[in-house]
């Protein structure tokens, strides 16, 4: 038994540092997709916001409503970085 602590000894730092390490990427990434969440929203109440100001249809009214957008960007754009591939 004697053997086997040195080793323990040696293994447990690195689980303990590579837990934290998943922890904190983990967290990072959450918040991330929350702040990305939070400023679409945002972004898509400005647009109401703006739509109802100057008497215009927003995006979700009108003869839009109905009509689904392109399936991916023109090609002279580059895609958004918000895309989730």
């Amino acid at each position: 038994m004697d053997a086997v602590w040195p080793y323990v000894a040696a293994i447990v730092p690195t689980i303990l540092v590579a837990t934290l390490f998943y922890f904190l990427i983990k967290s990072m990434l959450e918040g991330d997709r929350r702040e990305r969440l939070a400023q679409s929203r945002f972004e898509a109440e400005e647009d109401r916001r703006r739509g109802a100001a100057t008497g215009q249809p927003g995006p979700q009214e009108g003869a839009e409503a109905g009509r689904a957008g392109p399936a991916s960007p023109p090609v002279d754009e580059p895609p958004n970085s918000s895309t989730k591939y």
